[in-house]
Protein backbone atom coordinates (compact mmCIF):
# COMPACT_ATOMS: atom_id res chain seq x y z
CA UNK A 1 0.00 0.00 0.00
CA UNK A 2 1.72 3.44 -0.98
CA UNK A 3 2.50 5.73 1.61
CA UNK A 4 1.94 8.54 -0.18
CA UNK A 5 -1.11 9.78 -0.12
CA UNK A 6 -2.99 12.72 -2.38
CA UNK A 7 -2.92 14.64 0.68
CA UNK A 8 0.95 14.53 1.16
CA UNK A 9 1.50 15.13 -2.42
CA UNK A 10 -0.82 18.59 -2.60
CA UNK A 11 1.95 19.89 -0.41
CA UNK A 12 4.57 19.77 -3.25
CA UNK A 13 5.49 23.90 -4.30
CA UNK A 14 3.80 25.25 -0.95
CA UNK A 15 5.95 27.66 -0.03
CA UNK A 16 6.74 30.06 3.41
CA UNK A 17 6.69 33.54 3.44
CA UNK A 18 10.00 34.92 3.99
CA UNK A 19 11.20 35.23 7.76
CA UNK A 20 13.53 37.00 9.75
CA UNK A 21 16.05 34.93 12.61
CA UNK A 22 14.66 35.89 16.34
CA UNK A 23 18.25 37.89 16.43
CA UNK A 24 21.01 39.17 14.06
CA UNK A 25 24.26 38.08 13.33
CA UNK A 26 25.73 38.78 16.68
CA UNK A 27 29.33 38.55 17.49
CA UNK A 28 28.59 36.38 20.92
CA UNK A 29 26.66 33.75 19.23
CA UNK A 30 29.17 33.83 16.15
CA UNK A 31 31.73 32.74 18.84
CA UNK A 32 30.16 29.84 20.46
CA UNK A 33 29.30 28.63 17.12
CA UNK A 34 33.30 29.14 15.85
CA UNK A 35 34.09 27.37 18.70
CA UNK A 36 31.53 24.45 18.45
CA UNK A 37 32.98 23.58 15.25
CA UNK A 38 35.95 24.27 16.50
CA UNK A 39 37.29 27.60 13.40
CA UNK A 40 39.15 30.35 15.15
CA UNK A 41 39.34 32.08 12.09
CA UNK A 42 39.94 35.65 13.08
CA UNK A 43 37.44 36.99 10.10
CA UNK A 44 34.72 35.67 12.98
CA UNK A 45 36.12 38.26 15.40
CA UNK A 46 36.81 41.48 14.65
CA UNK A 47 36.48 43.54 11.31
CA UNK A 48 40.46 44.38 10.91
CA UNK A 49 40.55 40.71 10.18
CA UNK A 50 37.29 40.41 7.99
CA UNK A 51 38.31 43.60 6.35
CA UNK A 52 38.14 41.65 3.02
CA UNK A 53 34.54 40.60 3.68
CA UNK A 54 33.52 44.13 4.50
CA UNK A 55 33.80 43.45 7.95
CA UNK A 56 33.57 40.59 10.84
CA UNK A 57 31.83 37.59 9.20
CA UNK A 58 29.92 34.63 10.71
CA UNK A 59 30.95 30.77 9.52
CA UNK A 60 29.53 29.70 6.61
CA UNK A 61 26.48 27.10 7.65
CA UNK A 62 25.80 29.68 10.73
CA UNK A 63 22.78 31.36 8.72
CA UNK A 64 21.25 27.99 9.05
CA UNK A 65 21.53 27.54 12.66
CA UNK A 66 19.86 31.03 13.42
CA UNK A 67 16.28 30.21 13.22
CA UNK A 68 14.89 28.79 16.69
CA UNK A 69 12.25 29.89 18.84
CA UNK A 70 12.59 33.59 20.50
CA UNK A 71 12.52 34.21 24.21
CA UNK A 72 8.61 34.23 25.38
CA UNK A 73 7.43 32.30 21.91
CA UNK A 74 5.42 29.17 22.61
CA UNK A 75 7.15 25.77 21.78
CA UNK A 76 5.45 23.57 19.50
CA UNK A 77 6.16 20.65 21.20
CA UNK A 78 5.22 22.35 24.78
CA UNK A 79 1.89 23.63 23.19
CA UNK A 80 1.25 19.82 21.70
CA UNK A 81 2.18 17.54 24.43
CA UNK A 82 -0.81 16.57 25.60
CA UNK A 83 -1.95 15.79 22.26
CA UNK A 84 -2.66 11.97 21.54
CA UNK A 85 -1.99 12.50 17.80
CA UNK A 86 1.47 14.09 17.89
CA UNK A 87 4.45 11.97 17.48
CA UNK A 88 6.85 14.91 18.83
CA UNK A 89 7.78 15.27 15.11
CA UNK A 90 8.23 19.26 13.55
CA UNK A 91 10.22 18.56 10.32
CA UNK A 92 9.13 21.42 8.12
CA UNK A 93 7.40 23.93 10.93
CA UNK A 94 10.70 25.39 11.67
CA UNK A 95 11.27 26.27 7.80
CA UNK A 96 8.23 28.37 7.88
CA UNK A 97 5.81 25.21 6.02
CA UNK A 98 3.03 23.54 6.91
CA UNK A 99 3.28 19.98 8.84
CA UNK A 100 2.69 17.04 6.65
CA UNK A 101 0.20 14.71 7.36
CA UNK A 102 3.10 11.64 8.13
CA UNK A 103 1.92 11.19 11.65
CA UNK A 104 3.53 8.47 13.42
CA UNK A 105 6.66 8.29 10.11
CA UNK A 106 9.68 7.83 11.43
CA UNK A 107 11.73 10.53 10.07
CA UNK A 108 15.83 9.95 8.86
CA UNK A 109 18.32 12.95 7.82
CA UNK A 110 18.61 12.02 3.97
CA UNK A 111 21.71 14.75 4.12
CA UNK A 112 22.03 18.48 2.42
CA UNK A 113 23.24 20.09 -0.09
CA UNK A 114 24.42 23.49 0.15
CA UNK A 115 25.80 26.26 -1.93
CA UNK A 116 27.44 29.09 -0.95
CA UNK A 117 27.27 33.01 -1.90
CA UNK A 118 28.60 34.98 0.77
CA UNK A 119 29.37 35.51 4.49
CA UNK A 120 26.56 36.68 6.79
CA UNK A 121 28.06 39.80 8.68
CA UNK A 122 27.98 41.20 12.35
CA UNK A 123 24.71 42.94 12.61
CA UNK A 124 22.49 41.83 9.18
CA UNK A 125 19.49 39.86 9.80
CA UNK A 126 19.08 36.96 8.52
CA UNK A 127 15.71 35.94 6.55
CA UNK A 128 15.11 32.38 5.93
CA UNK A 129 12.45 31.23 2.75
CA UNK A 130 11.92 27.10 2.25
CA UNK A 131 9.66 25.18 0.08
CA UNK A 132 8.91 21.77 -0.54
CA UNK A 133 10.79 21.18 -3.85
CA UNK A 134 9.69 17.25 -3.85
CA UNK A 135 7.87 14.70 -2.20
CA UNK A 136 8.13 11.11 -3.61
CA UNK A 137 8.16 7.41 -2.85
CA UNK A 138 10.77 4.88 -3.24
CA UNK A 139 10.15 1.05 -2.52
CA UNK A 140 13.84 -0.01 -0.78
CA UNK A 141 14.43 -3.00 0.65
CA UNK A 142 13.17 -1.38 4.36
CA UNK A 143 9.68 -1.08 2.76
CA UNK A 144 8.30 1.93 1.61
CA UNK A 145 9.73 5.25 2.23
CA UNK A 146 8.87 8.76 1.62
CA UNK A 147 11.65 11.47 0.72
CA UNK A 148 11.10 14.95 1.60
CA UNK A 149 13.22 17.58 -0.77
CA UNK A 150 13.10 20.97 1.31
CA UNK A 151 15.23 24.08 -0.45
CA UNK A 152 16.13 26.89 1.29
CA UNK A 153 17.32 30.27 0.66
CA UNK A 154 19.01 32.46 3.35
CA UNK A 155 19.36 36.07 2.72
CA UNK A 156 20.46 39.19 4.45
CA UNK A 157 18.15 42.43 5.25
CA UNK A 158 18.79 44.39 1.86
CA UNK A 159 17.65 40.62 0.03
CA UNK A 160 21.64 38.83 -0.96
CA UNK A 161 21.74 35.77 -1.22
CA UNK A 162 23.74 34.06 1.67
CA UNK A 163 23.26 30.35 1.06
CA UNK A 164 20.90 28.01 -0.44
CA UNK A 165 20.59 24.64 1.48
CA UNK A 166 18.42 21.56 -0.05
CA UNK A 167 18.15 18.98 2.37
CA UNK A 168 16.39 15.38 2.02
CA UNK A 169 14.44 14.27 5.11
CA UNK A 170 13.39 10.62 4.79
CA UNK A 171 10.33 9.45 6.22
CA UNK A 172 9.33 5.68 6.74
CA UNK A 173 6.57 3.47 9.06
Amino acid sequence: MPLLTDEVRKHIGAESAPFPACDPVEKGAVRRYAQAIMDPDPAYASDEAGARYGGAVAPPLYPAFMFRTPFGEPDVLTERAHDPDFDGLVMGVRDGLPELPLHGFALLNGGAEVEFYRYARHGETVLQKSRYADIYERETRAGPMVFVIIETEYTNGAGELLMRARKTIIRRK
